[in-house]
């Protein structure tokens, strides 16, 4: 499977069954069954297609549990339409542009720190440690350092280079921060009452297919088969509960600062075109987080605000619950990390649920500290530069850009590289600029 993650999984039959039969298991339905045929036909050197599909079209077929104890999507789908609790206008803050240019240099740093390690497949936190140790720089505290020589095993990414200590010339190119540029002009194009179709029209002409991944490229894929939203999200796409609608979140955390849930219902508009249920939930959340940040006293009231706007028996909202829990008893930020491993370790390195908890817990164990945060957000390991962005987003809010220590900012010279079209080597203080100017 791990050959299909990395390939054109939009397309192979083999890693579509496989994903689609974890995503119906893990969500209560009656699969278990298929468990023998899934895997005899997924994990193959060459695929039957004929077979693949008529599998897939059964497992798709089967019924819930009656006895499933979580709300789904099938349950809830009216939950992204939060009641409108919030104050037309909150106190302004002065130090707003400064916070929300703290949001985009975080989420920068973070994304740059975390983006090394990124392979669930190969990053445990037991081998980041190693890595790291030899170096003394576990834990992290500056960017990742390079091996010399590089191993062929972690250096063959073509960007290693640039995002390891020494060689940053300005924030490297990431999904996690295009989406993030891709959702500030999807707001300056198209204001706050942006629709699923507005988003889809951007992606068509602003995003190279090929710089999507999982939930995105099947979603890409289907729209330009002639699916509209929200079928695109649903269509043979068994990533629909996976990362992606989180990692595009945080533009709406800076676009309403203050007010989670505004920014919860826009996330869930704009991520309904990839992702339903605890995928969607994810972004929902994330933007309520990173909303709450520009109001709340701490990181960890900032969590409890976030876990308003999700349903309370969704999976997510339970797990996340949990951490929430092991901070309050006490226990050791190693102590809790491998919880979250043993619990959610069973999803897919790059699934909302088990990464929404390791960000929650950077973000409590890290109590504010800008460092400490994506530090303990990064080494924690699964989807690395995704969870390292979205808890420096929400650090760099606390401190605002002046407070974040200059060895994270300095390397990045307020430059990022992008694939979104006409926004290469942008400047990341412009770029906050602009967000100031959608901000409601």
């Amino acid at each position: 499977m791990e050959s299909a993650f990395f390939g054109h999984h939009e397309a192979d039959p083999r890693a579509l069954l496989y994903y689609e039969w974890c995503q119906r298991t893990e969500s209560g339905y009656a699969v278990d069954d298929f468990a023998e045929e899934v895997r005899d036909l997924s994990h193959t050197e060459r695929t039957v297609p004929a077979l693949c599909w008529q599998l897939l079209d059964r497992v798709e077929s089967a019924p819930r549990l009656p006895d499933w104890p979580f709300v789904e999507w099938a349950d809830a789908p009216g939950s992204v339409n939060l009641p409108d609790l919030e104050h037309d206008s909150p106190t302004p803050d002065p130090a707003l542009p400064d916070r929300v240019y703290g949001g985009w240099l975080g989420r920068c740093a973070g994304c740059t720190l975390g983006k090394p390690l990124e392979n669930g497949f190969l990053w445990t936190p037991e081998s980041i440690r190693a890595y790291l140790e030899p170096y003394g720089a576990y834990p992290l505290r500056d960017y990742v350092p390079v091996a010399e020589p590089v191993s062929p095993a972690i250096g063959s990414r073509r960007d290693w280079r640039a995002a390891t200590l020494g060689g940053i010339d300005g924030c490297p190119r990431d999904d996690d921060i295009d989406y993030t540029i891709l959702g500030l002009h999807l707001l300056e194009q198209c204001g706050p009452a942006f629709t699923a179709g507005d988003v889809a029209a951007l992606w068509l002409d602003r995003l190279p297919f090929l710089q999507t991944y999982t939930a995105e490229r099947v979603a890409y894929r289907n729209l330009i088969d002639g699916f509209a939203p929200p079928d695109t999200a649903t269509f043979r796409n068994p990533y629909r509960e996976w990362i992606g609608g989180l990692i595009r979140a945080d533009i709406h955390g800076y676009a309403h600062p203050g007010r989670p849930r505004r920014a919860a219902v826009a996330a869930a508009r704009e991520a309904s075109i990839s992702h339903v249920g605890n995928g969607l939930w994810a972004a929902m959340w994330a933007a309520a987080l990173v909303a709450a940040a520009f109001t709340a006293a701490s990181p960890a009231q900032a969590l409890d605000v976030a876990l308003t706007v999700i349903p309370e028996r969704s999976r997510l909202a339970v797990a996340l619950t949990e951490v929430r829990d092991d901070h309050r008893r006490g226990a050791s930020w190693d102590q809790a990390v491998a919880a979250i491993h043993i619990r959610h370790g069973h999803y897919s390195w790059v699934h909302s649920i088990g990464n929404a908890c390791l960000i929650a817990a950077g973000l409590l164990w890290g109590a504010g500290d800008f460092t400490r945060t994506i530090g303990l957000t990064v080494q924690s390991g699964w989807d690395t530069d995704s969870n390292g962005a979205t808890a420096g987003s929400v650090a760099g809010i606390f401190s605002g850009a002046s407070g974040i220590p200059a060895h994270w900012t300095d390397p990045l010279h307020d430059t990022v590289r992008s694939a979104v079209s006409g926004y290469d080597s942008a400047r990341i203080s412009e770029l906050a600029r602009r967000t100031l100017g959608v901000a409601r």
